[in-house]
């Protein structure tokens, strides 16, 4: 079975069609011995402390665990079965505890020392894999006595083992409500898509009527438009309290997918490892590798901009509060009425509705004009190109510049059962150069969650959809377009997890610019393009809400730090309390009472952001301020905001050069400065009566 094991052929791309959930222990039996077996030699006091015998060789030698692991970690996020995920569970302790291992191997440990102080020549970029790395060595344990090792290596599988838990109980807790109406006047205001999408589920699952999920395209329909205050409530109601102890499923009798528990064990194991590395929190550990330089200093940057955005968060949420008195009659608004009054006072404010403009983007359109301004910015072209896949509705892609491929990437755009919500780019593999001279060219995963087609029709975007596929491209060109050839620093590898949404905010300008929009746009039906009319509508509503939006964020953002500061409790509901503590504080919307959402946190709880959320608005002061080059040449320079030449200094000096500077180096050597926090509000709607420095652009430097 090992000659045909398609885990263990690495000659090419992936042979998803041929992967099979027994395909994966045989697999990694074979891949962590010989990467076992690299370790050894690597440590080995007879090996030389050079580069090629240690750092080289051991990359060489554990790339093919970490890509074949990461096929099945994808196939568990996109097209999980029952087998598979078995399957995972049954290997990942094993494969957490050789990575564990290898952290905390002080033979190894001395080799990597040895090298950075032997004087031998290395470049910038090799300076830094060994100042990474030896800075990894002490965060995995390394200098821990040997008597602790061993804890320490639990702690690792213990919380990957939850991290894994976790994503299960949302996906499960989320695949298996279903709601049906069987009377279409509980539909009214609903667009005709996700109408007919429902129709289409329900018969699917043989029956009469509408189904609708809490999948997100079928959920924020029915939160935004439909009139039927009981159908909205009943959609809320399950959504916010996934995976807890109100849920559906726990009323089911599906309790084991209450993540109450899952969370106190998380902190309480992030707890322990702080203490054990001399950290005060997990908090600072996370921080250990990302630019900012303290807890508190993160907190002090939030704690600023909430400051900054409450006025306008006021303004927004009185005003929203006052449309549904006097516009729709609610006294007092509901949690599962804001969507929907928000959208009406946006319809009557500016007179147009997201339906009315979803009608526009098309995704053949939007693809075409995504893959159109790429070239324009990049000098690149954008082709399709074969590959085996997991599901009939992925495709596949190749980036060619010069006339040959230089990187190449799979596109999953729908929500589906079995499938995780969200959207993300993960790396199929990274650029690398091999002993042999030759190139291994990065291939890159972008996953969304769309409403695929319906009724014989494209599947159409919403603006907001747009944004995102143009937020995980973003991502995608920070992977695919690296020069760098060690694969420890190429592409997102290596870059401060707080600098890495850089690039992918970056890209979500181009969304409101009219140049881009036009190129990208054709309704459905007439294929006419978006008027300009209705862009300039779409223009002005842009910071609708802003403030609203901006807090939340804060909220989201607060939690998850303060939470790896000093948060410490074995209640079960003492998280649920301390998010609504801080929501009460920061926020001017109130939280409702059964709301359970950090129970469905996955991006801090199983998707590597923990005490690091706060990345999203760190990184956008540098994305806001790098997109404004771009506005400087089209202001003063009149090249228009599609340039050339401000494109290819940002490739060379952001996307190019991957991790193998520090982030804050690449951005001063694009913009010549440190970052402003000024572009950010001014993009926000915020920028009124901002005076002298502000504390965020002390944090950002």
């Amino acid at each position: 079975m090992t000659a045909t094991n398609p885990l263990l052929d690495f000659s090419d791309l992936p042979r998803f069609a041929d992967v099979r959930p027994e395909h994966v222990s045989p697999a990694l039996d074979v891949l962590l011995e010989r990467a076992r077996d690299a370790v050894a030699r690597a440590a080995a006091p007879e090996t030389p402390a050079g580069w090629d015998a240690v750092v080289a060789h051991l990359e060489a030698a554990t790339e093919p665990l970490g890509r074949a692991w990461g096929i099945v970690g994808h196939l568990s996020s996109v097209a999980d079965t029952p087998e598979l995920r078995a399957a995972h569970a049954e290997n990942l302790p094993r494969v957490t505890e050789f990575f564990a291992s290898v952290g905390q191997n002080l033979a190894l440990y001395e080799k990597y020392k040895a090298i950075a102080a032997s004087g031998a020549p290395l470049d910038a970029t090799r300076r830094k894999i060994l100042d990474d790395a030896l800075r990894d060595f002490r965060l995995s344990g390394a200098e821990l006595p040997d008597s602790e090792k061993p804890r320490f290596a639990t702690l690792q599988e213990e919380q990957a083992a939850l991290a894994k838990r976790f994503s299960d109980h949302v996906l499960d807790a989320t695949n298996a409500f279903a709601h049906f109406v069987e009377e279409e006047a509980e539909l009214v205001g609903l667009p005709d898509d996700a109408k007919a999408a429902a129709r289409e589920a329900a018969e699917k699952a043989g029956r009469d009527g509408w189904k609708f999920t809490l999948q997100f395209p079928s959920y924020f329909p029915v939160m935004q438009y439909a009139a039927h205050r009981p159908l909205r409530e009943t959609m809320y109601r399950a959504y916010v309290a996934r995976a807890s102890e109100l849920g559906p499923a726990y009323a089911q009798g599906k309790a084991d997918w209450d993540n109450s528990q899952v969370m106190l064990d998380q902190l309480r194991l992030r707890r322990e490892e702080a203490t054990m590395l001399g950290y005060a929190s997990f908090a600072e550990v996370s921080l250990a590798t990302k630019m900012a330089e303290s807890p508190a200093q993160v907190v002090s940057f939030l704690e600023d901009l909430a400051k900054r955005a409450r006025p306008f968060a006021e303004r927004d949420w009185a005003e929203l509060q006052q449309f549904a008195s006097e516009a729709l009659g609610m006294a007092t608004m509901a949690p599962w009425d804001v969507s929907f009054a928000a959208e009406k006072l946006r319809e009557r404010r500016y007179a147009f509705s997201e339906n009315e403009v979803k009608q526009y983007f098309p995704e053949q359109k939007v693809l075409d004009g995504l893959f159109g301004l790429v070239s324009r910015l990049f000098d690149v072209t954008i082709e399709r190109d074969e590959a085996s896949v997991w599901h009939p509705d992925v495709r596949f892609f190749k980036v060619v510049s010069g006339g040959r491929t230089i990187a190449q990437f799979y596109l999953d755009p729908y929500a589906r059962e079995g499938k995780r919500g969200g959207a993300w780019m993960d790396d199929a593999r990274g650029r690398r150069r091999h002993a042999d001279g030759t190139v291994q060219t990065p291939v890159a995963y972008l996953v969304c969650n769309f409403s695929p087609p319906v009724g014989g029709k494209p599947a159409l975007f919403t603006h907001d959809e747009v944004i995102t596929l143009f937020h995980e491209f973003g991502h995608g060109l920070h992977h695919m377009l690296t020069q760098v050839d060690e694969l420890s620093v190429s592409g997102i590898n290596g870059v401060e997890w707080d600098a890495v949404e850089l690039p992918s905010q970056f890209m979500e300008n181009f969304c409101w610019e009219w140049d881009v929009v036009a190129a990208m746009s054709a309704h459905v039906d007439t294929g006419e393009s978006l008027p300009r009319a209705l862009f300039d509508k779409m223009l002005a509503a842009k910071n609708f809400q802003s403030g609203l939006g901006t807090l939340r964020q804060i909220v989201f953002s607060l939690f998850d730090m303060r939470l790896h500061m000093d948060f410490s409790s074995a209640d079960t509901g003492a998280i649920i309390a301390f998010a609504r503590e801080l929501n009460d504080r920061y926020h001017v919307v109130p939280q409702a009472s059964f709301s359970r959402w950090p129970n469905s946190f996955s991006h801090i709880f199983a998707g590597g952001y923990a005490a690091g959320y706060y990345s999203y608005k760190w990184a956008e002061v540098l994305s806001a301020d790098a997109y404004e080059a771009f506005e400087e040449a089209a202001r003063l320079e009149g090249r228009g905001i599609v340039d050339a030449e401000t494109g290819a200094r940002y490739r060379r000096e952001i996307l190019s050069v991957g991790g193998s500077r520090q982030a804050m180096a690449s951005f001063a050597a694009f913009r010549g400065r440190p970052p402003r926090i000024d572009a950010l509000l001014r993009h926000h709607g915020m920028d009124g009566g901002i005076d002298g420095i502000t504390g965020a652009e002390k944090t950002a430097h």
